[in-house]
């Protein structure tokens, strides 16, 4: 293994035994069979591998500082920034600063570098191929991440994970309850749970109701001119489509643009709703606020829609865009800034022992219903 940085996963790998044993058995602690150290060593010494050792002095000090790493895509997203000044408040009331690491700064075995300036780290939707990761997982200090690493590396510290799956399944019922038949997807490109689990939701959701769903992939932070190019070409090909749900932030404006090219009517903007209300709010699926005044809700060739030109729009994250967009457009509420805490208490409390390693939490989402998914009246 001479083409990157061995790891103590890389041993324990061959050696047929933990990452914790490797360990133990290297630096000579913990209840080690002496036949098991000895194998381990020799190991240690046919791969190459060489002790970390600025994360050696991490155990014995501190630097009052956590790193955070995220996509490269980050910058682009109002999701990201979000998410990062939660985790930033967070680590601030336990005296910790929070370093945000450059991904071109964290790739290349650099890891020794990083685990020398920090005490943990935050990695936030880790990409199988961002090369930056295996070596972050590795770095010698404890690792949070945000959504879990599907690819081959040492395992984090802890995880904090949402139900993506869940989140599609309530947007998809969502819309068929409305009146869809035929739903699109625009499930994002890229090798993160997040992505991963959309694109399998779309087609098992389709398989297990009998509904054809239209998927179409585009890039992790696609931008609406994307959003927009994709839909329009869907659009023309698949007319029958009556909904599409886009999945990357800040691109559902595009789907809109797509549809008013097309002549499609998204929505209303003028809806009459019990007590004057024009959204709901649901968490997980049940649903704690409707819609209501159309003689029977989502169905098309109904109460004045006509099948052919009606379409309803919704977004897997919700943000400004979608907030200030014309009509609103109905999102999962991913609550960013509550999920960037939630990784960095759980970071936290691993470093103060208040939470053993290994500990998994989950982050609520919320399923923000608008005028997008309201059939004209």
């Amino acid at each position: 293994m001479t083409s990157r940085t061995v790891t103590l996963l890389d041993v324990a790998r061959v050696a047929g035994v933990s990452k914790s044993t490797v360990s133990d058995a290297l630096q000579g602690s913990g209840r080690v069979a002496e036949a098991t150290r000895e194998r381990v060593r020799a190991v240690a010494e046919e791969l190459g591998y060489r002790p970390n050792s600025a994360a050696r002095r991490l155990r014995r000090s501190s630097t009052g500082a956590i790193g955070l790493h995220l996509p490269q895509t980050a910058t682009r997203l109002d999701y990201y920034m979000n998410l990062a000044f939660g985790a930033v408040a967070r680590a601030q009331e336990e005296g910790l600063d929070v370093v945000l690491l450059a991904p071109a700064g964290v790739a290349g075995g650099e890891s020794g570098r990083v685990a020398s300036r920090v005490d943990g780290l935050l990695v936030i939707d880790p990409e199988v191929g961002d090369s930056a990761v295996p070596g972050l997982l590795d770095a010698g200090v404890p690792v949070v991440t945000g959504e879990r690493y599907l690819g081959p590396a040492a395992a984090p510290s802890g995880a904090v994970i949402c139900d993506n799956a869940a989140s599609l399944t309530a947007l998809l019922d969502h819309v068929t309850e409305r009146g869809a038949r035929h739903p699109a997807v625009l499930a994002p490109a890229g090798t993160s749970a997040w992505a991963t689990a959309l694109r399998a939701t779309a087609a098992s959701w389709g398989q297990e109701h009998g509904v054809a769903v239209a998927l179409r992939t585009v890039p992790f932070a696609a931008t609406p001119q994307e959003a927009e190019e994709t839909t329009l070409a869907l659009l023309r090909t698949d007319p029958a489509v009556d909904a599409v749900i886009c999945a990357p932030d800040g691109a559902a404006p595009g789907v809109l643009r797509a549809a008013a090219t097309a002549g499609r009517t998204v929505g209303t903007v003028s809806v009459r709703t019990a007590g004057g209300a024009t959204s709901g709010r649901t968490i997980g699926s049940t649903t704690s606020g409707h819609t209501a005044g159309s003689t029977t809700p989502g169905r098309t060739g109904e109460a004045g829609t006509h099948p052919r030109t009606l379409l309803l729009v919704a977004s897997c994250v919700d943000g400004t865009a979608t907030r200030s967009a014309e009509p609103p457009v109905t999102a999962v509420d991913l609550r960013p800034a509550a999920y960037g805490r939630a990784c960095a208490e759980l970071l936290c409390d691993i470093l103060a022992g208040r939470t053993a390693p290994d500990t998994v939490r989950r982050h609520a989402w919320a399923l923000e219903t608008r005028a997008s998914t309201t059939p004209p009246c």
